[in-house]
């Protein structure tokens, strides 16, 4: 999965315009970033080849710190 893939898989996730996020944003200041939203997150790691805890997400702040946890280039 490309990086532009991820986010734009990340943008439907959390009900986001298309092209919205860029990767710096922090996770709390998402509205839709949520327990929900986490399960789905993880999914989506696991279709690219990650595994992913929910302790790892914890610990994760900005969108590029999901998308390095997910392994993405």
């Amino acid at each position: 999965m490309t990086r532009q893939e991820f986010l734009s898989a990340l943008d439907t996730l959390l009900e986001l315009p298309a092209g919205t996020l860029s990767g710096p944003e922090n996770l709390e200041d998402l509205e839709n970033w949520n327990s929900l939203a986490m399960v789905e997150y993880i999914a989506l790691a696991d279709s690219n080849g990650a595994k992913v805890s929910p302790r790892q997400i914890r610990d994760c702040e900005t969108v590029d710190d999901l998308a390095k946890l997910a392994k993405v280039a």
